[in-house]
């Protein structure tokens, strides 16, 4: 998980912003980025002797103090109830560490999904990680909203809508999934204090399951459901075929919710929030990307997840339309064009991208942390452009059900066509 130092925090207002919870003096050593997260940096050191974690808005993508503070109340309300959480030792607007961030203890772990749901080390906690979500869940929904200040509560439609019309890119899967939640809307529901976005990466597993919860930047008031939906979102799963996350069923996940005292599970709802979710992580695909593209934040990471909206238009094609879906993936496929030279000569366009695809794959993947991260990234979106450069497109027009899925296959085919064999082998 380690990386080479990119635009580190300063030393000194770390130190600075430390002595009230560790005393003075303070010594930073160790200061490194880890990898992963798209939206928050963080970053391991230690500090006094202890291993500490911090996590802070990238200096070009403020979300602000309050985002930061509420993120801090959550975990300290969860640590009270005995929920597994980090514990915080500081939450700073920006004053001393330059933008706002918050200091917790490291918890020991793992977080990389793919490792979580293969590794030998954690076939026990595989064997414990639903139902200890689901007793996980059942206790923050029991938390009293009072106790985290300033608990935004976003309509969970006029929300989405309002995100969709951001872009300049448009889906016409996402608009009809949309007027789908919109006709078939869900009576009033008690409200709970909701993670927001509890899955398999916002998860640190040991050995004996879950040890803690993390990642909370998008905690709000909300319907307890959205906080199960969201795990059961098909791109949790990554590849795995079992429902939430790839570690167990849905029947599974609500025995442990209620058992644990959670609210009864209506299934109607939760399928209206599975869909909603969906949506909602397609139009997070696209929000990234557009980051990317107003230069907002340069980033090969979020041009990539761009594309992979086409991932969520297929997720909602199966939970709305599956005829469509096996009528799609039966139907045949685009021969690819040839890769012959032009009057640029040779190497070709797509020679020159397997060159360059090969330099990464061979010198930049091993390297540790951040850099071989992004090159396993890149590495993809070089794959990615080769395949569009072969495709034969063919245009449809419609926005009827088979069409949008025979639209939405060919996208996936230069996207990720990982995605379509695992749908194919899931039946």
């Amino acid at each position: 998980m380690r990386c080479p130092l990119v635009s580190p925090p300063e030393s000194d207002g770390l130190s600075a912003a430390l002595e009230p919870a560790l005393g003075a003096p303070v010594t930073i050593t160790g200061l490194r980025r880890m990898t992963g997260g798209a939206s928050r940096e963080t970053w391991a050191f230690t500090a006094n002797g202890e291993d500490l974690i911090l996590r802070r808005d990238p200096p070009g993508r403020r979300a602000g103090p309050v985002v930061m503070r509420r993120e801090a109340d959550a975990m300290r309300a969860c640590g009270r109830l005995g929920l597994r959480v980090p514990e915080v030792l500081l939450h700073d607007d920006g004053t001393l560490l330059g933008t706002a961030g918050l200091v917790m203890r490291c918890v020991p772990g793992e977080t990389i999904a793919r490792r979580i749901l293969r590794d030998e080390a954690y076939e026990v906690a595989r064997g414990r990680l639903v139902a200890d979500l689901g007793g996980f869940m059942a206790g923050l929904h029991a938390l009293q909203p009072q106790q985290i200040p300033d608990l935004e509560q976003p309509e969970p439609l006029g929300k989405v809508w309002e995100l969709y019309q951001r872009f300049g890119d448009t889906s016409p899967v996402f608009e009809k999934a949309y007027q789908w939640l919109a006709d078939h809307p869900l009576p009033p529901s008690p409200v709970s204090v909701v993670h927001g976005d509890l899955r398999l990466g916002n998860l640190i597993v040991d050995s004996g399951g879950l040890a803690a919860v993390i990642d909370w930047e998008l905690v709000h008031l909300g319907d307890p459901l959205e906080d199960l939906a969201w795990l059961c979102v098909k791109a949790w799963r990554f590849g795995a075929p079992l429902e939430v996350g790839g570690l167990g069923t849905i029947d599974e996940l609500v025995a442990a919710y209620e058992s644990a005292g959670g609210r009864g599970v209506d299934h109607e709802a939760f399928r209206w929030w599975l869909v909603q979710r969906t949506l909602t992580w397609g139009l997070g695909c696209l929000a990234q990307a557009d980051v990317h593209l107003r230069g907002q934040v340069r980033s090969v990471e979020l041009a990539a997840v761009g594309r992979r909206a086409a991932e969520q238009e297929w997720d909602l094609l199966e939970l709305l339309a599956p005829k469509a879906v096996r009528a799609a993936l039966d139907a045949p496929v685009p021969e690819p064009a040839a890769d012959e030279p032009t009057v640029y000569g040779r190497p070709t366009a797509r020679e020159l991208l397997a060159a360059v695809r090969e330099f990464i794959t061979d010198d930049v993947l091993p390297q540790p942390g951040r850099v071989g991260f992004h090159g396993r990234v890149a590495a993809n979106v070089l794959a990615l452009v080769d395949r569009e450069l072969a495709a034969r497109p063919v245009e449809r027009s419609g926005d009827d059900w088979e069409t949008l899925a025979l639209n939405v296959r060919d996208r996936l085919l230069v996207a990720s066509p990982q995605h379509l064999e695992s749908a194919r082998s899931s039946g």
